[in-house]
């Protein structure tokens, strides 16, 4: 009974010392149709991202509208058109 122990207890602590292993096996890729990249392309697509950020600080601000027709419309918005109210009357005339 004890031999029984003792092979159940080891083979539990082998059990325990082989799950970090496996975290460590090589990239499998589990989907096919999805191909990963290597470093080299990785590596690539970096410097690529980084070329594209540079270029996109070199576009200047537009400062001007891009309104064509910015210049046959008036600059002051239409104000709407309000009725006269009439004046309210009281039973006393004050001078």
């Amino acid at each position: 009974m004890r031999v029984i122990g003792a092979v159940m207890c080891a083979l539990a602590a082998l059990a325990l010392a082989a799950g970090p292993a496996v975290a460590q096996t090589p990239n499998i890729n589990l989907m096919p149709e999805l191909k990963s990249k290597t470093p080299e392309e990785r590596e690539q697509d970096a410097i690529r991202d980084k070329a594209y950020r540079e270029s996109l600080k070199k576009i200047p601000d537009a400062k001007s509208s891009n309104d064509p027709w910015g210049g046959v419309r008036s600059t002051d918005a239409p104000k709407p058109a309000t009725a006269a109210k009439p004046k309210a009357k009281t039973g006393t005339t004050a001078n």
